[in-house]
């Protein structure tokens, strides 16, 4: 696996936004008045993508007289995910009006840097707009980009006006979008906003009661590990589980190889356990080796997760890794507290990347 250029997941504010930026849009816009944008840049060359998804090459010269919203995205991303439904309502309602959705998917982790990969899931996703292959991060380079995601919004001018890192601050957005389709000339744009309808891990967190952050397994970026003292980095090495954990502390049982970029599994039957204060559990993982499929067994609290599964996990608690992608593991309906999340494997050759949480 290659390793990707620093970057970071941005999740956003922890709370609906709510900041004086958008309650003086709104007033400007129940007054009739123009937003005040400033000028940020100009929109750069997309030159820099190794290939083209739904499109043939766009550049900054032939999008003019558009107004061009670019999102850096990665598939396994929870936080882009969780905006994925606005940006495709956007596309979809504001194209006639002169709205073009660039999405640069800039990767992660290895696989998604295969291009197959890309072509599945963004087909999976039902990404229909124009996709930037930056597997070089050339285009996140020229944007001096940092985080996924990451929104910019060029007017007709091809002058960045706007920017947003990471999920909320929708309603926002799409003032800026109408308000510089009108500045282009568009008429007939409806001032109404979009209503999704997300499922799955596109649904927002509960931020009131997220207590646990994104966490890597990979040695490269591991925090929390609980057997820390004794791992052996890039060998295989037989690991049993603390009875206990302390919040946001994980662990590993039966025989795992820790290496740089994930934890991968060497024998049957090997654990990953995590203590966990969300109402969402999600883990990018996936099988080393195309073609195989691993599968596993999601537990809470010692027993079988029925009633709290996740949406990539049956009603038995059970599930199967067929590709390396984010899963969701579990969805609690109840109270959330503090509670110890385990999934077991039943056949050895996954790899297991980075818990995320809702």
């Amino acid at each position: 696996m290659s390793t990707p250029e620093p970057g970071t997941r941005a999740a956003g504010t922890p709370t609906p936004p709510s900041g004086t930026g958008l309650i003086r849009s709104i007033v400007h816009r129940l007054a009739g008045e123009p937003l005040t944008l400033p000028v940020e840049g100009h929109l750069v060359s997309f030159d820099g993508a190794t290939g083209w998804l739904n499109s043939e090459p766009l550049t900054p010269e032939g999008l003019r007289g558009r107004v061009v919203l670019v999102d850096f995205w990665t598939y396994t991303c929870i936080n882009w995910l969780r905006t994925l439904p606005h940006r495709a309502a956007w596309a979809a309602k504001y194209r006639d009006a002169g709205l073009t959705v660039v999405g640069v998917h800039t990767p992660e982790f290895g696989f998604e840097r295969d291009l197959d990969n890309v072509v599945a899931q963004s087909r999976t996703l039902g990404v229909e707009y124009p996709i930037a292959i930056d597997s070089d991060y050339r285009v996140w380079r020229a944007f001096a980009n940092h985080f996924w995601p990451a929104l910019y919004l060029a007017d007709a001018e091809g002058r960045i006006r706007y920017h947003h890192f990471g999920e909320g601050e929708y309603a926002m957005t799409e003032m800026v979008i109408q308000q510089l389709l009108l500045d282009a000339g568009a008429t007939g744009v409806a001032p109404d906003l979009v209503a999704v309808e997300p499922h799955g891990l596109e649904v927002a967190a509960e931020w009131r009661t997220l207590r646990s952050p994104e966490t890597y397994l990979g040695d490269r970026q591991a925090t929390g590990f609980a057997s820390a003292s004794i791992a052996r980095v890039d060998a295989p090495h037989a690991y049993a589980a603390a009875p206990r954990l302390q919040l946001n502390h994980w662990d590993l049982s039966g025989t795992w190889t820790v290496a740089g970029h994930a934890a991968v599994l060497n024998e049957p039957g090997g654990r990953v356990a995590f203590q966990f204060h969300a109402r969402d559990v999600n883990l990018v993982m996936g099988p080393a080796s195309k073609g195989r499929s691993i599968p596993f067994r999601v537990f809470l609290d010692g027993e079988i997760a029925t009633a709290t599964h996740g949406t990539d996990v049956g009603s038995d608690g059970r599930g199967v890794a067929a590709d390396q992608n984010t899963y969701q593991l579990i969805r609690q309906p109840g109270p959330i507290e503090e509670r110890r999340f385990e999934i077991e494997f039943l056949d050895a050759g996954v790899e297991v990347y980075c818990f995320t949480f809702g």
